[in-house]
């Protein structure tokens, strides 16, 4: 078993197409109030676009122990690209991590491993940590080849990454049937193919690497279930979708271990 303790949890919400600027700002000064002291999660908020600035100078301004991310990106730095946002951008604006491959990003704009992967290599290029997301549809799953479609994600979105830059990588695993449907995959399930994704990683690269990289499950998660999924020994952290707009279930995710010592 590998030493959890040498990777510290990240706990990521993603604010999907929900809040303007001004929500966004009192959103995150509230979860910023409620958080531990003695916090040894990283906190990520991930806003739409619109609200990117206006969080980060709140964020800047209160000093706050929360990093910024955003929901998507362009694979190049600059360009004819109607409606697009490049890395270079974000990386302006401070932005730390960027999601790259949601599922809705597959599914509603028919996004490619291919170009996933050459979203991950240009968000390394340019210094934003991406988080990477894999994970089966349902039928994958009832057809008991879950190990196989996500082995081919990763095969695929990571070919030709530089080595030196793989364990900046944050991957989600989020099984597509459980993301906004309030079905989750039971903690042993998550643990059993986020450990599964580990070894796929120390096969692709090394030991090493597949020991330092975070691993996240995202999918429903819930005040209620976060801790068994927390408690997880492959499991790094959560992605939480619709319970991250609301900041008291939110906190409440974050200060999950205030209920281990219960």
């Amino acid at each position: 078993m590998v030493n959890k303790k040498i990777r510290r949890p990240i706990i990521a919400g993603n604010w999907k197409m929900f809040k303007t600027h001004l929500k966004g700002v009192k959103l995150v000064q509230e979860i910023n109030y409620g958080l531990d002291k003695d916090l040894d999660a990283e906190v990520v908020v991930i806003p739409p676009f619109t609200a990117l600035r206006s969080v980060k100078t709140v964020i800047e301004a209160d000093e706050m122990k929360i990093k910024l991310g955003a929901q998507n990106m362009h694979y190049m730095s600059e360009g004819p690209f109607t409606g697009e946002i490049s890395p270079v951008m974000l990386k302006a604006l401070n932005v730390e991590y960027v999601i790259i491959g949601h599922s809705e990003r597959r599914q509603y704009f028919d996004e490619t491993d291919e170009l996933i992967n050459k979203k991950l290599k240009k968000a390394l290029d340019v210094n934003i940590n991406p988080i990477l997301c894999v994970g089966e549809p349902l039928k994958i799953r009832e057809l008991g080849r879950q190990k196989q479609y996500v082995r081919e994600q990763l095969n695929n979105c990571l070919e030709g990454l530089n080595k030196d830059y793989i364990q900046n990588i944050v991957i989600a695993y989020e099984p597509i049937w459980a993301i906004g449907t309030g079905k989750t995959a039971t903690p042993e399930d998550a643990d059993f193919m986020i450990s599964f994704i580990r070894q796929r990683i120390s096969r692709l690269f090394s030991p090493i690497i597949s020991e330092k990289i975070r691993i996240q499950y995202g999918g429903s998660v819930k005040p209620f279930n976060v801790v068994p999924i927390m408690v997880q020994p492959e499991i790094d952290g959560v992605l939480v979708g619709g319970a991250s707009l609301n900041a008291q279930d939110f906190i409440s995710i974050i200060n999950y271990k205030k209920r281990l010592k219960k």
